[in-house]
């Protein structure tokens, strides 16, 4: 897998660095790409952030996200790979 980084060019939204894709090298996803990461200037200038995929919705006239990427058992699996996102962006720099 690959994480391909395109900058946040015009600086809107505020925060917002980059939007980052997985691409897929091997296995049963070889060819295929998973979008909807971005990058993220943490609130305060203490660190980045990595935002998964997700669709918005409303209910009731408030919105909310469905989150499309989830842990099957726990969350060390997204951890792991908003790691690798943050990697690939210090990287990118």
């Amino acid at each position: 897998m690959n994480v391909k980084i395109t900058p946040n060019e015009k600086g809107n939204p505020p925060g917002k660095l980059a939007d980052a894709e997985l691409h897929f090298t091997e296995g049963p996803l070889e060819g295929l790409k998973l979008i909807g990461f971005s990058v993220w200037e943490k609130r305060g200038g203490g660190g980045r952030n990595v935002t998964f995929p997700a669709r918005s919705y409303s209910v009731n006239g408030e919105r909310r996200s469905f989150a499309l990427l989830r842990p099957i058992v726990d969350a060390t699996g997204q951890i792991k790979l908003r790691e690798i996102v943050l990697e690939a962006y210090q990287e990118y720099e």
